[in-house]
């Protein structure tokens, strides 16, 4: 299931954020702490350069605590500063101008020796779609400031908005790449619908899903959908998706999702498996662990 998905504003939000780069004092960079590697956008990096970062690990509530424990430690050995938030709810949101400071304050003391103590923080908030980024600049200004959906590719342009005296944000449109070498990071994306449903097939996206839960998170399919894991045979081809089709069939019946014949309604069960991992509703799962960085290009 080879993924490419490069709509044209991504190209010009890609050159927006490079010209707009010497405006702002830091970047925020926004990304699902259930995917930290996937969810961010290895373009970013580049274009950045040497300017401070921080690091929003959003939907913490929704991601494995101790996996979320393990991913600040992370990136904070690697310079980043780091803040876990849940923005629908508004969890950790509060610390986000605190944080900020914290980062900058030699550059806000350089400020204040000559002079500009009234000069304002800027920070430029980046990230791939559909990861929470204007739900979260939304929480932090108190107000609806930037278009926020539950589609990728909502926020088009980039928008100023002002926190308070000293801080200023500016939003700016999701950025993908133009390729995903690594097919994992493509499915890990779709898995929580940082990629149109449109672009693939759902119920190979949901067989991929189910091996991906029950070679982590097998309790949580025997408590949401009382499947018993079969074991998985030796000889399964590489790369096979029967396993995952196996256990999506087998959680059909167990919904009692059935089509003519009596045979299970696997597309059904799929939007199901889906829709119920993206709203939370399987448990909090992380699906990849900082040992697998390397894997992804981040050692």
């Amino acid at each position: 299931m080879d993924i490419h998905w490069y709509p044209g504003h991504m190209t010009k939000t890609r050159r927006m954020i490079q010209a707009d780069l010497k405006l702002v004092d830091l970047v925020a960079e926004v990304i699902d702490a259930r995917i930290p590697i996937s969810s961010r956008n290895p373009d970013i990096d580049e274009l950045v350069g040497d300017k401070p970062r921080l690091i929003i690990l959003n939907r913490a509530d929704q991601a494995d605590p101790e996996q979320t424990r393990a991913w600040t430690r992370w990136f904070k050995a690697r310079g980043c500063a780091v803040l876990e938030t849940d923005s629908k709810t508004g969890g950790g949101v509060n610390q986000f101008s605190a944080v900020i400071k914290d980062a900058l304050k030699e550059q806000i003391a350089r400020w204040r020796e000559k002079g500009q103590v009234g000069r304002p923080v800027r920070v430029m908030v980046v990230g791939v779609p559909n990861v929470g980024k204007s739900t979260f600049i939304n929480k932090v200004a108190r107000r609806k400031s930037a278009k926020a959906g539950d589609r990728p590719g909502v926020t088009r342009g980039k928008q100023w908005v002002a926190v308070d005296a000293g801080l200023d944000l500016l939003d700016t449109p999701g950025i993908l790449w133009p390729k995903f070498e690594d097919q994992t990071v493509g499915r890990n994306l779709a898995f929580t619908g940082a990629i149109k449903d449109e672009v693939m097939d759902a119920e190979t996206l949901a067989c991929y899903l189910m091996e991906t839960l029950a070679e982590r998170y097998p309790q949580a399919l025997l408590e949401r959908y009382k499947l018993e894991l079969p074991p998985r045979a030796q000889d399964e081809e590489t790369g096979g998706l029967s396993y995952g089709y196996d256990l999506l069939e087998r959680a059909a019946r167990k919904r009692g999702f059935l089509i003519s014949g009596g045979e299970p309604d696997t597309e059904r069960m799929a939007k199901v498996l889906l829709d119920e991992f993206r709203a939370g509703r399987l448990g909090r799962f992380t699906l990849e662990t900082p040992e697998g960085a390397e894997a992804y290009g981040d050692g």
